[in-house]
């Protein structure tokens, strides 16, 4: 019987399983050749972390590798119920918590090696996590596409670590109990993008006005910590989150907040020094800047800071005998 050490947490109520031992041997080279190796001939291995009956569709798993880059602390690879992600935001956020809980980090900065390159983090001292991520960038503007039972919608296709689909004006109201008409409307979102021009979007968001707006401002601007408490609040939203496996994200989902951020700064309703409050559909919330990298080209460095908690230590057991060995495939 084979075992597998994991910690979970959950970064704003999205939870992330980090597994710490029993992972395959995926050889050498960076995190993107350890992905490859991955997704080619480990597959299985992918379903039993994060399938039912072991773990659930809104479960995010994050197999820590040796980096390339020995400058990093750890390279990562992060995966759900149907596929593998470039990077996550609320991962690694969980991920920099478990490295604190297991004792291999402490408060300061620190360098992780992803499948899309290396994202620098800081722990600071209260236990909140600040991401500077990888480039953010907006691929198309108000690009129209025809929604089956929706009509025509107009979005942004931006980069944020994965690929996404923006909404403003979708006429939703974005509601934990409406949760369900949520999910079936960025469903169809997603397969009308898919099929009308951007076949990559495998994430949708649907943004709208946060009806805690003057709370989190006053949260932010009189509660937080001073590491994040310098730049005055410009904006501050709500987001409905749709992630490749349909399942919603519990957390603001910190790679979609840096595609949101590339937008705000191409568009110039964000500046540098500014920043956007983004909470959840579940009333949690990220802190997110940028600095430019490239003006002209529109590419921004986001920066990403928010809370994780670790919730469990557990070894799994993946027994061959157990049809579910290797869980309920999608």
């Amino acid at each position: 019987m084979k075992k597998v050490q994991v910690i979970d947490s959950h970064t704003g109520g999205e939870p992330t399983r980090v597994v710490i031992g029993g992972g395959p041997d995926l050889g050498g080279g960076s995190a993107a050749d350890k992905l490859k190796v991955f997704r080619e001939r480990h597959d299985d291995f992918r379903r039993a972390v994060v399938n039912e009956p072991r773990g659930s569709d809104v479960l995010v798993g994050a197999l820590l590798v040796e980096p390339a880059d020995m400058s990093c602390v750890t390279g990562v690879i992060y995966f759900d119920n149907v596929t593998f992600l470039g990077m996550c935001g609320h991962g690694t956020i969980g991920l920099v918590v478990t490295l604190a809980h297991l004792g291999r980090i402490h408060p300061g900065e620190h360098r992780i090696e992803t499948p899309v390159g290396v994202v620098t983090v800081v722990l600071h001292a209260d236990g909140s996590v600040s991401l500077t991520n990888i480039p953010a960038y907006r691929k198309a503007k108000g690009a129209t596409i025809d929604v089956p039972g929706l009509g025509k919608i107009t979005g942004d296709v931006a980069w944020g670590g994965n690929w996404f689909f923006l909404v403003e004006q979708h006429g939703l109201a974005l509601d934990l109990a409406n949760v369900e008409k949520l999910t079936d409307a960025s469903w169809r979102m997603r397969q009308a993008a898919n099929a009308q021009g951007f076949p990559e979007v495998d994430h949708i968001v649907l943004l709208g006005r946060s009806r805690r707006e003057e709370t989190l401002t006053q949260i932010r601007n009189q509660s937080e910590p001073p590491h994040v408490g310098s730049y005055p609040v410009k904006m501050v939203s709500q987001n409905f989150v749709l992630c490749p496996g349909k399942a919603y994200d519990r957390s603001p989902c910190g790679t979609g907040t840096s595609a949101r951020l590339a937008c705000l700064a191409a568009d110039g309703r964000l500046a540098e020094g500014e920043a956007l409050v983004q909470e959840s559909i579940v009333g949690t919330h990220f802190i997110g800047s940028f600095r430019w990298l490239d003006r002209a080209a529109g590419k921004i460095i986001p920066n990403i800071t928010g809370m994780a908690h670790v919730t469990a230590e557990a070894t799994l057991f993946l027994d061959e005998h157990d049809p579910f060995c290797w869980g309920i495939k999608q």
